[in-house]
């Protein structure tokens, strides 16, 4: 993807802070961070979504989505957890059609929120689309 800002990026074209690299994956940190510390780990090969990722690649991808966590933990002054958010299509937040994780430290209290409005499931709505699911797993 020739307009993409994380291939620029995984190329070299277009410069970061840079955390960790290997020939597949690159984590840096976000320019426009929702916290300091707000990291991003993207497969250099383009992705669109979570979808189009081969597994081989996604167990790699997590590793170090789980080492860039780590290192949150331990670096950034009085974290006391964090978030992985990775949104898939415009639909859910995906504003860079890259495949892309967010690490986002957090304080208790912060002005982060990540919250939604719990809905109610009945038994028989929650086994219709298990059955139909388990069909596709």
């Amino acid at each position: 993807m020739d307009e993409c800002i994380f291939c620029k990026i995984a190329k070299g074209e277009i410069p970061s802070t840079k955390l960790y690299e290997d020939e597949k994956i690159l984590a840096f940190l976000d320019i426009n961070p929702a916290a300091k510390g707000h990291s991003l780990i993207i497969p250099k090969k383009h992705y669109h979504t979570l979808l189009d990722l081969p597994h081989e690649e996604l167990k790699e991808l997590m590793e170090i989505v789980q080492k860039v966590a780590g290192a949150v933990m331990s670096v950034v002054e009085g974290v006391q957890g964090f978030n992985v958010i990775q949104s898939n299509q415009e639909a859910a937040g995906q504003v860079i059609p890259h495949l892309h994780f967010h690490v986002i430290p957090r304080k208790q209290g912060d002005s982060l929120n990540f919250a939604w409005e719990q809905g109610k499931a009945e038994k028989e709505e929650l086994e219709k689309y298990a059955e139909l699911m388990r069909k596709r797993l």
